[in-house]
């Protein structure tokens, strides 16, 4: 059982995160607090293996609380929980930058409150699942000459953290992630994803070259285009061109528009997969790909906590392997080494 103590100051939400997180059976919260006063006293007592934290609270707030357990042996694993409100982004990368472990999105609209389950159970028993990556000596800045895409939305971030803590540090490739987050919380993503890999992991830069070894988030707000370009040494490459174009089915940045432009540029070295994700957003690039001659994949739904995205690409035929999501880090090595990235 993973011991669970639920950390925030209204009683309404520490009511329906308790009840949450109690469906899962392997899931006990022991215990709730209202601010990190007590939250530190009741961490004491329980010894929680997990802390969901808020981080706006009276007498003590989240950061602070993170401050305090910093200096604290066998501290718990803390997943921070951040209301959709760009004005937190910054405080979201202070909380990991403090220890925090993982941060989770928190809709303000609670009618769909309880629509996080899925998510935040998962994340949860990744916090213990997944350990830190030491990070192996860099690949030297080579630019690569092969790219692999990765959509998703709604469900997608726990997906991230087992896909990219189980690439191989030898990936002669990079990865561009493109998930639908709002503005300032992907570098949040990118942060904690970069704990997990024993790949580096960023936000994208604009003009930054795609070079082997490193996986890139689209920064929010922003359309992550890939063209090509010429590197230093003269090679062909991949450039990153951030737009701020208007948004694609409703989001900036869109799988589509990343998933197009990489296709124009590294042709049949371009390999897609999509994951869970609402909509159908990723159909259309996914279909690019196909013409271009690259390789594409789906997560199978049964893996997936919403299927929109893949279905949308499966809808216009453009899938060339549905594959199980334990089996994804594999097949992704594997079609980069038939390309020989």
């Amino acid at each position: 059982m993973i011991r669970v103590l639920v950390v925030d100051d209204s009683v309404f939400m520490r009511t329906i995160l308790a009840e949450l997180l109690s469906k899962d059976p392997d899931i006990e919260v022991v215990g709730t607090a209202s601010d990190g006063r007590e939250a530190l006293r009741k961490a004491e007592e329980l010894a929680p293996d997990v802390m969901t934290l808020d981080i706006q609270m009276p007498k003590m707030d989240g950061l602070a609380t993170l401050e305090a357990l910093s200096s604290k042996r066998d501290a718990p694993k803390v997943l921070m929980l951040s209301s959709l409100a760009a004005n937190e982004a910054e405080i979201t990368k202070k909380a990991l930058s403090l220890g925090a472990d993982d941060f989770m999105l928190k809709p303000r609209n609670l009618s769909i409150l309880r629509t996080i389950e899925p998510e935040l159970t998962a994340k949860i028993k990744q916090l213990l699942s997944i350990p830190l990556a030491e990070k192996p000596r860099l690949l030297s800045g080579e630019p690569a000459g092969c790219v692999v895409l990765i959509g998703s939305s709604a469900g997608g971030p726990p997906m991230l953290d087992m896909l990219v803590s189980s690439l191989k540090p030898n990936l002669r490739a990079s990865v561009v992630i493109t998930q639908h987050m709002p503005e300032g919380f992907t570098v949040a993503l990118a942060q904690r994803l970069n704990r997990v890999s024993a790949l580096p992991v960023h936000e994208t830069e604009n003009g930054e070259i795609l070079n082997n070894g490193n996986i890139l988030v689209s920064k929010g707000g922003y359309h992550t285009v890939i063209s090509g370009t010429l590197s230093s040494g003269g090679k062909h490459a991949g450039r990153v061109i951030h737009s701020r174009s208007p948004p694609v089915h409703a989001v900036r940045p869109a799988v589509d528009r990343t998933f197009a432009s990489a296709a124009k540029t590294f042709g049949n070295r371009t390999i897609s997969v999509l994951l869970s994700g609402m909509g159908s957003d990723g159909g259309e690039g996914t279909r690019a790909v196909r013409d271009a001659g690259g390789t594409t994949m789906v997560v199978r739904e049964e893996d997936c906590l919403v299927y929109g995205m893949a279905r949308s690409a499966l809808e216009r035929d453009s899938v060339g392997l549905v594959v199980p999501f334990k089996d994804l880090p594999e097949q992704i090595m594997k079609a980069v080494a038939r390309i020989g990235g």
